[in-house]
């Protein structure tokens, strides 16, 4: 099916929401600008400023979030409903705003980086983009009297910084008023035109983990006056995987992987010291928070065996997101209605992480992928690669989705 007939779909002239062309081609522009100018998380007020001005030239009154970057805008909602508490709860669209530390490699692109060592690498930029045209178009149907419900736009910043920016976004009260919230990421191997949905967990959890092992060095003659650290390092690296994965059920994927580990200087000194440091990842939720208590017995279970002293830092990361099958299903129905079933594909749990899933802590939502790959593409611009690039079609489906849920989101108030 060409992308021309999709919009001759049963039931898409029924709902309303569709993407003009004027305002397709306004919202291009606007993703090539900010793919453009890319900004680190907790550093975006170039970024936040043009959304937020947009925003206001439509009307409406955004509200940059305390933390200086980051806005939200609600739709739909009349003067001192928030203060009178009459505010149904609302439907959130989330975007992340910030940009990667990477350099822009594509080498024939107008609207490549002209930041260096940053890029748009990730899609944020495209997220941003679905949910300005999403609200633009609400708010022209709320004008009409046509929005059923109030919508909160959240552009949140920092996804990239662990343990996100969501986190703070939460602390300025984003959620306040709440019910569901949805979010799409970007997929590249996914046509665009198309999404793919998952229930349950579609990303996965990832902390870092540092180890410090101290005692007493001397001589390779004599290992048994020492605390042979090298030893009890191997065996922290050998046995803590196993252990821990030996902990908990085994469907929950919870792994700890090193990528250092350093200790001594001399091949016949039995050094006072050694490092490791690696990553915890897990599928499951229960485990991850499970997951700190586990290692840290682990890892003191083997060091005590050598007499060594541990000194374990374990930085938490992010959750998994755990979709919600409502809510996972809002999207489904939107989808359908908007481009037919055939356009949803399932989606496969991904070992990376996301910080929208601090926000599934508080509310139910789901997250979607949103396809990006250009006809004809057979390989994959994988994301966090400088090379990455996105169907910019992948827009119009993202806008035409996220109004479509929000008109028929009626399960919550």
């Amino acid at each position: 099916m060409s992308r021309e007939s999709e919009a001759d779909l049963p039931g898409e002239a029924a709902l309303p929401g569709t993407l003009p062309e004027a305002l397709r081609a306004e919202l291009v522009a606007f993703r090539r600008d900010l793919h453009m100018h890319p900004e680190l998380g907790n550093q975006e007020f170039r970024t936040t400023a043009a959304i937020k001005e947009r925003l206001e030239k439509a009307g409406l009154k955004p509200r940059v979030l305390g933390i200086g970057t980051g806005l939200i805008c609600d739709i739909g909602v009349d003067p001192g409903q928030h203060e009178s508490g009459t505010v149904p709860p609302m439907l959130a669209l989330r975007a992340d705003i910030d940009a990667l530390p990477i350099p822009d490699t594509k080498s024939e692109c107008a609207y490549r980086s002209t930041v260096p060592d940053r890029a748009h690498a990730c899609g944020h930029d495209v997220h941003t983009t679905v949910v300005l045209g999403a609200g633009l178009v609400l708010a022209e149907l709320h004008r009409q009297g046509r929005l059923p419900r109030p919508v909160r736009l959240l552009f949140q910043p920092a996804e990239e910084v662990l343990p996100g920016g969501a986190t703070d976004a939460i602390e300025c009260g984003v959620l306040d008023g709440v019910g569901r919230i949805v979010a799409l990421h970007c997929d590249p191997k996914v046509d665009a035109g198309r999404i793919g949905l998952r229930h349950g967990p579609i990303t996965s959890a990832c902390d870092r983990l540092e180890v410090s092992l101290d005692g007493a060095g001397g001589h390779t003659a004599r290992p048994h006056l020492t605390t042979d650290l090298v030893t009890a390092a191997a065996r922290v690296a050998t046995d803590v995987p196993a252990l821990v994965a030996r902990r908990v059920d085994a469907r929950s994927g919870l792994a700890v992987t090193w990528g250092r580990i350093e200790s001594g200087h001399a091949c016949n000194v039995i050094p006072q010291h050694a490092e490791l440091s690696g990553t915890v990842r897990c599928l499951d939720l229960d485990a991850w928070h499970q997951a700190p208590d586990l290692v840290h017995a682990a890892i003191d279970e083997i060091a005590n065996l050598y007499r060594a002293k541990s000194e374990i830092n374990y930085v938490r990361g992010v959750p998994p997101v755990v979709n919600d099958p409502a809510v996972t299903e809002l999207l489904r129905d939107a989808m359908t209605a908007r481009r037919g079933a055939h356009s949803i594909e399932d989606t496969e749990q991904s070992l990376g992480g996301e910080d929208f899933s601090w926000y599934l802590e508080q509310v139910p939502g789901a997250m979607a992928r949103l396809g990006v790959r250009r006809p004809g593409d057979r390989g994959v611009r994988d994301l966090h690669q400088g090379d990455f690039d996105a169907d910019e079609y992948a827009i119009t489906v993202g806008v035409e989705l996220f109004t479509a849920a929000a008109l028929i989101d009626v399960q919550q108030g």
